[in-house]
C-alpha cells in the first residue's frame, strides 16, 4: 500500500513541476508586447522631410535649369545687349565722317575724297566737332548695354539650380533687375533718340551735310542713321525680353511660395494626425 501511494505522490509532484514550468514560460502575448509595434508600409507615416524637395531626376544637368523659360529669356537679353553695344559703336563709326574713317582705313584722303582745299579742312573740323558732340551718347550707350549684359549673364549663371533651392534674395534680385531693366531700356532708347536728333539739328551737322553734299556724298545727312535706328530697335527688343523675364520670375516666386506653404500645411496635418509621436520620443530619450 505504501508503494502505490508513493508513486501517485511522485506523479503529482512531477505534474506540478511541469505546470510551474509552463507558467514560467513567457506567453506569446507577453513576448509580442515587449517588442515595438509593427506598422505595415502603408500605415507608416511619411518622413518629415518628404516635402522638402520635389523629386529630381538623376539624369538632369545644370543646363536643365539654365535652359528653362526664365533662362532662355535672360540668354536672349544677353545677346540683344551685345547687339545694342555693336550698333552703338557702328553708329559712331558711320557718322564720324569720311575724314575720320580715312585714318582707320589707311588710305590717302586726298585721292579718295572729292573735297579739296578749304572744304576738306572744314569737313575735318566739322567731323571732329560732330564726333565730340556725339561722344556722350556713345559712351553712355556702351556703359549701359555692357552693364546690363554682364548682369544678365550673371543671373543666367546663378540660375543653374532648381527654383526651390535658389536663394530667395537671388530670385527677388532677378525680378527687380528685369523689371527695372525693362523700364530703364525704354527710357534709355528715348533719351538716345532725343540726344541724336538734338545733335543732328545743330548748325555743325547742317554745315557738315552741305559740305558733303557738294562733294557728292548725299548719304552723309542729318537724319537718324540706320545704325541709330538699330540701336533703338534692339533696345526695345531687350526691354520686351526683360519685361517677359520679370513676369516669368514673378510666376516662379509665387510657385515657390505656394509650394513652401503647402509643405508647412502638410507638416501641420501630420503633426495633428500623430500628436503622441513627440512625447514618445521624449520618454524614450529620457530612459
Amino acid at each position: 500500500m505504501s508503494q502505490p501511494a508513493r508513486s501517485k505522490r511522485g506523479h503529482r509532484e512531477r505534474n506540478g513541476e511541469h505546470r510551474q514550468d509552463r507558467d514560467r514560460r513567457p506567453s506569446p502575448d507577453s513576448r509580442s508586447s515587449s517588442r515595438p509595434p509593427y506598422y505595415p508600409s502603408e500605415a507608416r507615416p511619411p518622413p518629415s522631410r518628404a516635402r522638402e524637395a520635389p523629386r529630381v531626376e538623376h539624369n538632369e544637368s545644370k543646363c536643365t535649369h539654365i535652359c528653362s523659360r526664365r533662362g532662355i529669356v535672360l540668354i536672349c537679353s544677353v545677346l540683344t545687349n551685345g547687339l545694342v553695344l555693336i550698333c552703338v559703336v557702328a553708329a559712331q563709326m558711320v557718322t564720324s565722317g569720311l575724314s575720320a574713317m580715312g585714318g582707320l582705313g589707311g588710305f590717302d584722303i586726298n585721292s579718295n575724297f572729292n573735297l579739296e582745299g578749304t572744304e576738306l579742312q572744314k569737313a575735318r573740323e566739322l567731323d571732329s566737332q560732330y564726333s565730340q558732340m556725339r561722344a556722350p551718347g556713345i559712351y553712355g550707350g556702351i556703359a549701359f548695354s555692357l552693364t546690363a549684359g554682364v548682369l544678365s549673364l550673371l543671373f543666367v549663371v546663378a540660375g543653374n539650380k532648381p527654383p526651390h533651392l535658389m536663394s530667395r534674395k537671388l530670385l527677388y534680385g532677378a525680378l527687380v533687375f528685369q523689371a527695372v531693366g525693362a523700364v530703364a531700356y525704354v527710357v534709355a532708347v528715348g533719351l538716345y533718340l532725343h540726344f541724336v536728333i538734338g545733335v543732328n539739328a545743330t548748325d555743325v551737322c547742317q554745315q557738315r551735310e552741305r559740305i558733303y553734299a557738294r562733294g557728292g556724298y548725299t548719304w552723309m545727312s542729318c537724319d537718324v542713321s540706320g545704325a541709330d535706328a538699330a540701336v533703338a530697335l534692339f533696345g526695345l527688343i531687350t526691354a520686351i525680353l526683360y519685361a517677359a523675364g520679370a513676369a516669368l520670375t514673378f510666376m516662379t516666386v509665387r510657385r515657390v511660395r505656394r509650394w513652401e506653404r503647402e509643405g508647412r500645411e502638410a507638416e501641420k496635418q501630420r503633426a495633428r494626425a500623430n500628436p503622441q509621436r513627440a512625447p514618445l520620443r521624449a520618454d524614450t530619450t529620457a530612459v
